[in-house]
């Protein structure tokens, strides 16, 4: 039996016969673009999925053509002005700013510190935030025709959401690199021989089928040892 819920940017099913849930970023028509809302949302739910006792793994996908195409650029810059904002000092406005990122950062945070583990599956576009996002995961997988870009270079902002942090402890610090300063495009091939992702499948069906038997597999170990088996590798991850 599956238990669905539909939230503005995102649907999740916990299936509660395997015990695993899945999170899909589900604004196909905005090519799974990232607004305000989708921040707050996604922070909640991996909040959520983390007490819930009948969750073991986390599989995180994206509906329609692509996994993300990034920021929803309209919907930030508004966030990011501020109702009001304009008659406060540059001082006033730099705090806000901070807070405001420093927010959005803990809602990808909780993907980490969510204490299951957590598959990341992308296809097609993975872009900007999309790398902020899947390098919180423990796992990531992705179909032949994947592409992964650090896309904020090239509009004029610095990567602040946790892939720059992240990315070169998952894959070669070259590649790493090369993305974050030049916004270039990294096929599937490329990021993984880089180790970025376990495993490249041919199209989605074929992805999510093994994704789906991984997750039973992993779901069906002891919830505690694994769990402190995630603890002990974020643990040694952020202090080795």
């Amino acid at each position: 039996m599956a238990e669905q819920v539909q939230w503005k940017t995102i649907a999740v099913k916990v299936d509660v016969a395997t015990n695993v849930a899945e999170v899909a970023i589900n604004r196909p028509k905005q090519l799974n673009t990232m607004t305000p809302d989708f921040f707050e949302e996604i922070g909640q739910v991996f909040q959520q999925l983390d007490k819930d006792d009948r969750v073991n793994v986390v599989i995180l996908r994206g509906e329609g053509r692509m996994f993300t195409a990034g920021l929803d650029l309209r919907a930030a810059i508004t966030t990011m002005q501020g109702e009001g904002l304009e008659d406060k000092s540059k001082a006033e406005q730099n705090v806000y700013f901070f807070k405001l990122v420093r927010a959005w950062q803990g809602h990808f945070d909780q993907l980490r510190r969510c204490k299951k583990p957590v598959i990341a599956a992308v296809h097609g576009q993975c872009i900007g935030g999309g790398i902020d996002l899947i390098t919180a995961a423990d796992i990531r997988v992705c179909t032949r025709d994947a592409q992964f870009s650090i896309k904020e270079t090239a509009i004029g902002l610095v990567a602040d959401l946790g892939t720059l942090q992240r990315i070169s402890k998952l894959c070669s610090p070259g590649l790493a690199r090369e993305m974050a300063f030049s916004s270039i495009s990294a096929s599937a091939e490329r990021v993984f021989r880089a180790g970025l992702v376990n495993e490249v499948y041919e199209n989605v069906d074929e992805m999510l089928e093994n994704v789906r038997k991984l997750a039973v597999v992993i779901a069906s170990q002891s919830p505690l040892v694994v769990q402190g088996t995630k603890y002990v590798m974020n643990y040694a991850d952020e202090h080795g």
